[in-house]
């Protein structure tokens, strides 16, 4: 039973990794934006919104699916030959 517990969790991960390396893929830019408080004169707040942007390469995306999917039928091939 416990061994069924651990398959379905590796199956989740990697399911996971799939997932994350596929957005990381189509979304190669990613920005965003924070409030942050300047300082504080009587009672209206100063604050100033900075824009952040985060790149990351393609291929890192695309190196996520493939290490992802590995794992995946690696699992799923140990899990076949316990059953056998």
């Amino acid at each position: 039973m416990n061994v069924s517990k651990k398959d379905s969790n590796l199956e989740k991960n990697c399911l996971i990794i799939l997932f994350i390396g596929l957005f990381t893929t189509l979304l190669t830019v990613f920005t965003h934006i924070m409030r942050e408080e300047i300082g504080e004169f009587m009672k209206p707040e100063i604050a100033k919104y900075f824009e952040y942007t985060v790149n990351w390469r393609l291929y890192a995306g695309i190196g996520m699916i493939v290490i992802g999917g590995i794992v995946f039928v690696l699992g799923m091939n140990k899990k076949d030959e316990k059953k056998s």
